[in-house]
C-alpha cells in the first residue's frame, strides 16, 4: 500500500469488457487505484514485475497461462502480492487449484461492487474471502472419528472448517457457543500445529491437504 493508504490493484482477464468494467469500478473507490492490466497469465507476470501491485484480481480460465499457474509464479517471485481469484466458475478443482497456487481469496464475478471492494481491502490486510459457492464446493464438516492429521483435535478441525468459511474469532465463538478467548486459543493452536503464520496460510494448507 502507498503512503496515502491507496491500495494498488492490477486486473488480469482475457475479456476486454470485464477489464473495462473492473477498471470503472476501481475508479470510483478512492482507496483503490488501478495500476496495471493483463490479458492472460503470461502477460500478468511482466505487468506485475513492472507495476508491483498490492492486490491482483485474477481470472482463472485464460489462454497461454492459466490463472492458477500465473498465481503460483507471482506468489513465488513476489510473495507480498496478494491475489484474489475472480472467475465465473465454481468447480471444486478450480477453487482448489487457485488456493493451492497461493490465491488468498476466491470470488465469483456475480459479486457486488461493495463485496469486491471489501475483499480487496481484506486481501491487502492478509485476510481471506471465499464466495459461498466456493465454500460449498470445498467444505464438509469433519467427522470426529476420522484420522486426525497434524494432531488436530475434533474441535480444532471444526474451528478450521469455520476458518475456511471466513468466520472471524467472534463468529466462531458464537457458532460453537464458546467464549471469544476460547475461540482465539483454538485458532492459535491450529496455526501452531499447522506451522503457519496466519489464517490465510492455514486455509490454503487445509484445502491442499483435504483437512476439511
Amino acid at each position: 500500500m502507498t503512503e496515502n493508504n491507496t491500495i494498488r490493484v492490477m486486473i488480469v482477464d482475457d475479456h476486454d469488457m470485464v477489464r473495462r468494467g473492473l477498471a470503472a469500478f476501481l475508479r470510483v473507490k478512492p482507496d483503490l487505484q488501478l495500476v496495471g492490466e493483463a490479458r492472460d497469465g503470461l502477460e500478468a507476470l511482466t505487468v506485475c514485475e513492472n507495476v508491483q501491485p498490492d492486490v491482483i484480481l485474477m481470472d482463472l480460465v485464460m489462454p497461454r497461462l492459466t490463472g492458477a499457474e500465473a498465481t503460483r509464479s507471482i506468489r513465488e517471485r513476489w510473495p507480498h502480492v496478494q491475489i484474489v481469484a475472480l472467475t465465473s466458475f465454481e468447480e471444486k478443482d478450480l477453487v482448489r487449484d487457485a488456493l493451492r497456487a497461493g490465491a488468498i481469496s476466491y470470488l465469483l464475478k456475480n459479486v457486488t461492487v461493495e463485496e469486491l471492494a471489501s475483499a480487496i481491502r481484506a486481501a491487502n490486510s492478509g485476510q481471506s474471502t471465499l464466495a459461498p459457492e466456493a465454500v460449498r464446493a470445498l467444505i464438509r464438516l469433519p467427522d470426529p472419528e476420522q484420522h486426525m492429521d497434524y494432531d488436530l483435535t475434533p474441535r480444532e478441525l471444526q474451528v478450521l472448517a469455520l476458518l475456511v468459511q471466513g468466520l472471524s474469532n467472534p463468529d466462531i465463538a458464537k457458532q460453537l457457543t464458546v467464549s471469544r478467548s476460547t475461540a482465539k486459543a483454538h485458532v492459535s493452536n491450529i496455526l501452531s500445529k499447522l506451522e503457519v503464520s496466519n489464517r490465510a496460510e492455514a486455509i490454503a494448507l487445509a484445502i491442499r491437504n483435504n483437512l476439511v
